[in-house]
């Protein structure tokens, strides 16, 4: 099962939360795409971008990544926070991931970058995802996807 989010209208709110100005780097898989038995054709059909210099081959190309630095970008230049669904914890540790763009979602929490990517790493996600649409208006659309199991 993937996790998915778009576009959800505008909230007030802080507009640094979540933000870390140091660039995030790579990730510990070097922005690779991570692939498994349950690898959706979404990934197959995806550009891989491994940097925050790698550009889409079109508007409205699908793209996966795993590189921190790119991911944060895309969320901030969308006024999206990293975030998690209260309710959805294990124990101690995060739940359902999500970026907030903003909109009526009580039952989300924002959350630090490290926190969102230390879980995202913990579960070998990838992050599948659009710049444009299509027709070239900005996408805040977006994936995860475990490629080792179902439910991500």
């Amino acid at each position: 099962m993937a996790i998915m989010a778009q576009d959800k209208g505008s909230k007030t709110r802080e507009a640094d939360a979540g933000r870390d100005d140091e660039d995030l780097g790579a990730g510990p898989d070097g922005g690779k795409v991570r692939t498994g038995p349950e690898s959706s054709k979404s990934l197959q059909y995806s550009q891989e971008v491994t940097s925050t210099e790698d550009e889409p081959e079109r508007e409205g190309r699908s793209l996966v990544t795993t590189h921190h630095e790119v991911i944060r970008r895309w969320a901030e230049e969308r006024s999206g926070v990293p975030a998690t669904v209260e309710g959805t914890e294990h124990g101690d540790h995060l739940g359902v991931l999500r970026i907030d763009f903003g909109g009526e979602n009580d039952k989300l929490r924002h959350i630090s970058w490290d926190e969102w990517f230390e879980t995202f790493d913990s579960r070998q996600l990838n992050f599948i995802y659009q710049e444009q649409r299509s027709d070239g208006q900005q996408s805040n659309f977006f994936r995860l996807e475990n490629p080792g199991r179902e439910d991500a």
